[in-house]
């Protein structure tokens, strides 16, 4: 299966949706300007990753449709898979089938330094942020930095840390 890249925006509010109980996007609780929460949610809607329900809250209304009256916005089960949460949610039912409609192919990078981290604190035994370091070429503030925003906030990742006598404190993620 194809990873879906999503930009930092995407991935809250996309998160902030799979964290809830019923899935639901609205209300938005990412600091966003302007139209920015709709342009997040058309990309989020074209991608497959949430679908349109009947609104029941009038405050978590998206748009308001002639046939259907008010709309609001859920993750679905393709989203909860993307950000790596592999419990099926239970999903309300509301009567409407499923879409078939597959998401656009993203197409993602290899070789990346990113690519090269992920491999190395998989690996047994994981990696120190001396050997990151090394491997990467990064500054150690910048490994930190990708380890809590790029894996554990936007990719969704959960790294573990020990100390280990003789190696200093060792970084994990568990084997995919």
């Amino acid at each position: 299966m194809t990873q879906i890249q999503l930009s930092d925006a995407q991935a809250v509010i996309l998160s902030a949706a799979c964290a809830r109980e019923d899935g639901m996007v609205f209300p938005v609780t990412a600091n966003l300007k302007g139209g920015a929460v709709g342009n997040v949610c058309k990309s989020l809607l074209k991608h497959g990753l949430i679908e349109e329900v009947p609104a029941t809250d009038l405050n978590t209304v998206w748009r308001h449709d002639d046939e259907h009256g008010p709309i609001t916005l859920r993750a679905t089960p393709l989203a909860y898979s993307t950000l790596g949460i592999t419990e099926d949610p239970e999903q309300p039912q509301d009567g409407r089938a499923e879409t078939t409609l597959a998401p656009e192919p993203v197409r993602r990078r290899s070789g990346t330094k990113q690519e090269a981290l992920i491999a190395m604190l998989r690996a047994e035994g994981g990696a120190t942020i001396d050997e990151i370091v090394a491997a990467t070429g990064w500054q150690a503030h910048t490994v930190r930095g990708a380890m809590s925003g790029a894996l554990k906030k936007k990719l969704g990742l959960e790294v573990t840390s020990e100390k280990v006598e003789g190696r200093g404190r060792v970084y994990r993620l568990p084997a995919a």
